[in-house]
């Protein structure tokens, strides 16, 4: 198992108040394929650099795990998927 470190931006539009559970629910592949979910850290709605989809705003999520290269590789292809993701970033972090 490595380090990865993730950072998804959310559309600005999915409810805040039920930003924890909707995380949840699209980070289940990492435990459900073996993996674990160190930090979820949700940094709320903040302006984006440039438009994205015709968005100024965006909700930030920066996640730590631990899995495998295909887990993570995984993962940011179901997130690609899902509409109310804007951009993901996967990085593996150096010991």
């Amino acid at each position: 198992m490595r380090d990865y470190e993730m950072m998804i931006i959310l559309d600005p539009n999915v409810d805040e108040r039920n930003i924890v559970t909707y995380v949840d629910k699209l980070l289940q592949v990492i435990p459900n394929e073996g993996g674990s979910l160190e930090k979820v850290d949700i940094w709320g709605k903040r302006r984006l650099a440039y438009d994205i989809k015709k968005n100024s705003e965006g909700i930030y999520v920066v996640v730590n795990m631990k899995a495998t290269s295909e887990i993570a590789k995984e993962l940011d292809r179901q997130l690609g998927l899902n509409e109310d993701v804007l951009r993901t970033k996967l990085l593996r972090v150096e010991a």
